[in-house]
């Protein structure tokens, strides 16, 4: 046997080697014998009772409704055939097989004698030289993915002991991959399925033996008991050891650690007999993505759209998967049992007899099953008539000296077929994740309320601040005006009454000389009274102007005391203004009240829904939760009637239709164009509009828009959505036919900004995954203008010319592969290894992993060898095949420096170690 590095247990306390519990005649059972068997005589067909197979896939996700009613599910058995071993070979070399197999017809053939023989039929039927990755497909993964799905799932082996049960089920596969056994390869599909941040996966491993549960992971806990829920009836172990698994050789480790302490011995029909019962129990956790829906969301008073997130708990799926290795049955007279090891046979005749009571009694529609007679049954009360979809593999041996029990064994898998399982998905909702979120999510609210009451208290400050300035400002002004207009007015006034006294005095010193010289003259001059009469009425006529003066002052006056009644009046409404900004002050103030009521009686009703749970309500939603819906959906739709409804594009493809689309991006009008260009764009996403898109000839005016426009905008968006287009192959060509590498790399030497290059980039990129345009593409330009954009320095167009190199040497190592002819790599020719080689260990993880990738294809490729030594990037080679975090790019690093006798000879003078 080969050396497995622990001992397990055997009956009479003596440590047995183990290797993974099959000796060397069982080790090498499901090999290719050396010696050929002795051909078999098939017999004649025969009709064979005609069972109903289940379907081998996943069950389907069902309702809540038809989950808990249970979908029904019929135990499906498969028979394995051991290969003889070199005792059988030896023994039996002149008699033929007891059994004939028809895998095609999934049938068995159990010969009585030379010329009669029963026929089964069986759901698979597997031969002597059945991998054990056939074993494993047909058999376990169906119920693998059945507890991926939800649902309890059972893997169970029956059979003779020597036959191989644990080869097909715990093989570990250290020396040979291929023989690993079902536990393993289900815990392999199992941790590549799960997201190890919200999901986990927990594993006991205990054995049967007699008539005690023992946890294989701890020896001291050596009698564990059986719990039964009183309500539901499930079995559970809760003393068992159970341990969370993270990644597959911790697991493998444990199965190892477990099988040592598996209690063993050594009888005629096998050098390492299992005594006990293997029980294996994977319990899943998983959370169901895709589930979230009835979201509200708010706008706060700084615009900003806020969504929260939603108020349906998280749906999690609870599921266990149970791999049973049963101890073999053996007759005491051919074992030799004798002793303790007597007894072990005993208890394990006795479990297995009562698992074959229940089996007959559920296949027999009995109304008593006899489930309490034995542990075993107890334990797999959910596996037989349950609530779990369920697998059994009965394994049988070739010789003709054990023909009884080989029919013993495939009677069992015959009654075991009839059992029916009503099978039910295990989920519940996560409602302390729930009530962690809305915790959460109320203390964001109670923050956002704060900052917004915060800067509406300091708005309104400042407006009343800059409000009383402001009147401030308007009083002094008019007030200094109207007393200037006032001292101005006054001296005016007297300068006038000055000039009219003046006048009036010099007309009466005038009149008086008049008078004077006319008592001194005669009266009867004519000419001096006429002289005097008109200087009278000159008199008259400047009282009459002086008159007139005044009455314009007094209009001036009056005049400047309405202006300063009108900025009274400004002044009234500037103070009605600032009173009506308190009144929505105020309003602002109510309805932040509001929301502190409603968050009040939000935080109630969780914590009620909290203690309902607690309560056992699992079932019940908080009564707020339909109200507070309801009154969402009202808002939204109110919000809806005032905005406006908002077509999606596809809606708008409908309704417009493609070509008028496409004629706006000839519009003259700019802002229509960048319109115009990002509707094509949006819909070039999908990949249903693409061939819509080309057959209009979209693709035609989407190179010509990035030939003739000047606009950052349109050449962005339009090389976005030649990069859409450009990720199906057809596309490509057309194209590569219509210079569209030419007009994309003089873009990308036009461009200045970085969004526009990684766009061009983008579409470069998907151009070198096509391996008919290489020679095309390097041809004009496309490699240049990758590594010319490589100057912005931006993390995202980088990421992108990274892509796209990976693509180019991946398409060039498959040609080589494919057994091409080719010189040295175009990327080398165009300069690209210096930048590969300066950022393979870039902090950038999407950077380093393509330029990780570009460097293992381009040394893939013994030509590229001797430039790949002379530019450094063997070191970076070594690094990769030592450091990287992905595994792929690893090991494909190192069958790279492995496989190369170039690279090889380089590092055997540098003394470098792979």
């Amino acid at each position: 046997m080969a050396s497995g590095g622990g001992y397990r247990h055997s009956s009479s306390g003596a440590p047995t080697r183990l290797s993974t519990k099959i000796d060397k005649q069982n080790s090498g059972a499901y090999a290719t014998p050396k010696a050929s068997a002795k051909s078999r005589i098939p017999a004649s067909p025969s009709t064979g009772s005609g069972f109903r197979r289940s379907s081998s896939g996943p069950l389907p996700a069902q309702p809540r409704a038809s989950a808990d009613a249970g979908v029904p599910g019929r135990v499906r058995v498969a028979v394995r055939l051991r290969p003889r071993n070199s005792e059988e070979l030896v023994a039996d070399a002149d008699f033929g097989d007891s059994v004939e197999l028809q895998p095609e017809l999934k049938r068995l053939k159990l010969r009585k004698n030379n010329w009669e023989s029963e026929t089964y039929e069986f759901d698979e039927v597997l031969t002597e030289f059945a991998s054990q990755k056939r074993v494993y497909e047909v058999v376990a993964k169906p119920v693998v993915e059945s507890v991926l799905e939800g649902y309890n799932g059972t893997v169970m082996a029956y059979g003779q002991t020597g036959t191989g049960k644990t080869f097909t089920l715990g093989r570990l596969g250290d020396e040979d991959t291929a023989a690993r056994g079902i536990m393993v390869r289900a815990m392999e599909d199992i941790l590549a399925d799960v997201s190890l941040e919200t999901d986990t996966v927990s594993v006991s491993y205990m054995q049967l033996y007699m008539e005690t549960i023992q946890d294989l992971l701890d020896p001291a806990n050596d009698n564990i008991a059986i719990v039964e829920d009183p309500k539901t009836g499930d079995v559970s172990l809760p003393a068992a050891t159970l341990v969370d698994i993270r990644d597959q050789k911790s697991f493998v480790e444990l199965l190892r650690v477990g099988e040592q302490h598996r209690f063993a011995a050594n009888t005629k029909l096998n050098t390492e007999s299992s005594r006990s019962h293997a029980i294996l129990m994977v319990h899943v956790r998983k959370t169901v993505k895709g589930r979230q829906d009835m979201d509200m969301s708010y706008r706060g008073e700084n615009g900003h759209h806020t969504s929260s997130h939603s108020l349906r708990p998280p749906v999690i799926r609870k599921s266990k998967l149970v791999v049973v290795d049963l101890a073999g049955s053996e007759r005491i007279d051919k074992s030799g049992s004798e002793g303790h090891t007597l007894e072990e046979a005993k208890s394990i005749n006795l479990s297995l007899s009562a698992l074959g009571k229940c089996i007959n009694a559920l296949a027999e529609n009995s109304p008593h099953v006899p489930v309490r007679d034995s542990k075993l049954t107890r334990l797999l009360r959910d596996s037989f008539g349950g609530t779990a979809r369920t697998s059994l593999v009965v394994t049988i041996g070739p010789s003709p000296r054990h023909r009884g029990e080989t029919a013993s064994t495939i009677m069992f898998g015959q009654r075991a077929m009839k059992v029916e399982n009503m099978v039910k998905l295990k989920e519940e909702f996560d409602y302390k994740s729930l009530c962690r979120r809305l915790d959460i999510e109320l203390d964001k609210l109670i923050a956002e309320n704060e900052r917004q009451r915060k800067y509406f208290e300091d708005e309104v400050e400042r407006l009343r601040v800059e409000a009383q300035k402001r009147i401030a400002e308007a009083e002094k002004s008019c007030k200094i005006a109207l007393e200037n207009d006032k001292t101005k007015f006054q001296q005016d006034y007297m300068d006038s009454i000055k000039k009219l006294e003046e006048k009036w005095k010099v007309n009466q010193q005038a009149i008086e000389k008049s008078r004077a010289e006319q008592e001194s003259r005669t009266a009867t001059k004519s000419d001096e009274l006429l002289e005097v009469r008109n200087m009278l009425e000159n008199e008259k006529n400047l009282r009459q102007s002086s008159q007139d003066e005044i009455i314009d002052l007094r209009n001036q006056i009056q005049h400047w005391k309405k202006l300063e009644e009108s900025r009274g009046a400004e002044i009234v409404k500037l103070r009605k203004l600032l009173d009506t900004e308190a009144s929505q002050k105020e309003k602002l103030e109510e309805e932040i009240a509001v929301l502190k009521s409603q968050l009040l009686q939000l935080s109630i009703e969780a914590e009620e829904t909290r203690r309902s749970l607690d309560r056992g309500a699992s079932g019940k939603i908080f009564p707020g939760f339909d109200s507070l819906m309801s009154q969402a959906n009202r808002n939204s739709q109110l919000r809806d009637q005032t905005n406006g409804p908002k077509p999606p594009i596809a809606k708008l493809f409908e309704q417009v239709g493609l070509q008028k689309i496409l004629s706006l991006l000839e519009s003259e009008d700019a802002d229509v164009r960048v319109h115009a260009v990002k509707v094509v764009a949006n819909l070039a996403a999908e990949e249903a509009n693409q061939e819509k898109i080309v057959e209009a000839g979209g693709l035609t005016s989407l190179l010509t828009l990035l030939r003739s426009s000047e606009d950052e905008t349109i050449r962005r968006v339009a090389a976005g959505a030649i990069a859409n287009l450009a990720m199906n192959e057809t596309n490509q060509e057309m194209i590569m036919a219509q210079g569209g590498v030419s007009l994309l790399s003089m873009t990308a030497s036009d461009a200045e900004d970085p969004q526009t290059l990684r766009m061009v980039a983008g579409a470069i990129a998907n151009l070198c995954g096509n391996d008919k345009l290489q020679a095309r593409l390097r041809g004009e330009g496309g490699i240049k203008a990758l590594l010319g954009m490589v100057s912005c320095g931006h993390p995202d167009v980088l990421a992108q010319v990274a892509r796209g190199i990976a693509n180019f040497a991946k398409c060039e190592s498959r040609a080589a592969t494919q057994g091409n002819t080719m010189g040295r790599s175009l990327l080398i020719e165009d300069g690209s290894l210096p930048w590969i080689v300066k950022n393979a260990n870039n902090e950038a993880a999407p950077i380093r992993r393509h330029i990780e990738l570009a460097l293992c294809h381009l040394a893939q490729h013994e030509v590229n060898a001797k430039e790949i030594i002379n530019e450094g990037a063997l070191w970076e080679l070594v690094r990769i095949s030592r450091d990287c975090s992905r595994e792929d790019i690893r090991m494909l690093a190192y069958r790279t420096l492995t496989s190369s006798p170039t690279l090889q000879a380089e590092m055997r003078r540098l003394r470098i170690e792979c």
